[in-house]
C-alpha cells in the first residue's frame, strides 16, 4: 500500500495514475479538500498525515521546498511503519536531499530523492522523466515501481544529491529557454513579425535539436574550430539590442550575453567559436 503527501497538480495526477493501475493509495494534503477530491477516484483521504502514512510500504512526497518537506515528514513520521521508504519527488536543494537521506537512515527509514521532469499530464499518463541517484541497492529494489510512474527512469549512480543537482541544472536551462523565447518574441514584435511566424520558423528549423551537439562541443572545449565566430555573434547581438532600443523595448537575456561576449573578446577570443563564453563553466 502507498501513501502520498502533497496533492498539488503533480501529486494528484500521480495518485490518479496509481489508482488506475489498481494501487491502494492513502492521501493527505494540508488543504484537506484537495485530498478529499481524490476519493471519487478511489483514494483514501485523511485529515491527519500520521494516519495517511500508516501501513504504507512507500510514502511519496510532492511538496513545495526543503522546509515544507522537512516539516511534513517530521509530522507524519509518527505513523511510519518499520522499513518504509520515503520517495521525494519535490525539487529541493542538493544539500537538503543529502541531509534527508542521512537523517532518515539514522532513524531506520529509507529516503530516496526522485525529482522529475514531468508536468501534471505526464504524471497522469506515466510519461516524462524521473531522476534518481544514491544507494544502488535501494534504487535497484524500487526501480520497478518507480518505472511505472514515468516514461523514463534515469539512474545517475551512487552520488547522493546528484539527481537533485541535475534537476536544478535542467530547470535552470528551462528558465533560460523561456527568457530567450521572450526576447525572441520581443524582437519579432519590434520588426512587425507575428508570434505565429516565429512558431513556423521554429517548427521548421528546430534549434532545440542542436542542444546536445552544442553541449558536446562546449564540453570538448574545441573553441578554436568555430562554426560561428564570437565576433560575428557579438555583432548580431548588437543588431538585436539596437533594434530593441529604437523601439523602446527591453530585452532580458541578450544584454547579459553581450556583456560576457565583450569580456571574452577582450581576452583575445573574438575569432574562436562563440561558445567559448561557456569555457569558465567547465
Amino acid at each position: 500500500m502507498k501513501a502520498f503527501l502533497g496533492m498539488g497538480l503533480l501529486g494528484s495526477n500521480f495518485v490518479k495514475a496509481m489508482l488506475q493501475k489498481g494501487e491502494t493509495v492513502q492521501v493527505w494534503n494540508r488543504t484537506a479538500t484537495k485530498a478529499k477530491a481524490l476519493e471519487q477516484y478511489g483514494a483514501k483521504a485523511f485529515d491527519n498525515s500520521v494516519e495517511a502514512v500508516q501501513d504504507a510500504d512507500s510514502i511519496h512526497v510532492t511538496l513545495k521546498d526543503d522546509a515544507t518537506v522537512d516539516e511534513v515528514l517530521a509530522a507524519a513520521s509518527k505513523g511510519f511503519q518499520p522499513g518504509a521508504i520515503i520517495i521525494d519527488h519535490t525539487t529541493t536543494s542538493v544539500k537538503g536531499a543529502i541531509q534527508r537521506t542521512r537523517y532518515w537512515k539514522s532513524k531506520g527509514f529509507t529516503y530516496l530523492h526522485a525529482p522529475v521532469f514531468m508536468g501534471p499530464q505526464n504524471a497522469l499518463e506515466s510519461t516524462g522523466f524521473m531522476l534518481v541517484s544514491g544507494d544502488q541497492a535501494v534504487i535497484e529494489k524500487h526501480s520497478p515501481a518507480l518505472a511505472t510512474m514515468t516514461g523514463k527512469l534515469i539512474n545517475f549512480g551512487e552520488q547522493e544529491g546528484k539527481a537533485s543537482a541535475l534537476k536544478l541544472s535542467g530547470n535552470l536551462f528551462l528558465l533560460s529557454l523561456t527568457a530567450g523565447l521572450a526576447d525572441a518574441l520581443a524582437l519579432a514584435k519590434v520588426h512587425g513579425i507575428a508570434p505565429s511566424d516565429l512558431l513556423t520558423l521554429f517548427n521548421t528549423w528546430n534549434p532545440g535539436a542542436a542542444v546536445p551537439a552544442r553541449l558536446k562541443k562546449i564540453t570538448e572545449a574545441t573553441f578554436n574550430e568555430p562554426s560561428w565566430e564570437l565576433n560575428m555573434a557579438r555583432k548580431d547581438a548588437g543588431l538585436m539590442m539596437d533594434a530593441a532600443t529604437e523601439a523602446s523595448t527591453t530585452l532580458t537575456v541578450v544584454p547579459g550575453i553581450a556583456k560576457v561576449m565583450d569580456q571574452w573578446i577582450a581576452k583575445g577570443h573574438g575569432r574562436d567559436d562563440w561558445s567559448v563564453i561557456a569555457k569558465d563553466s567547465l
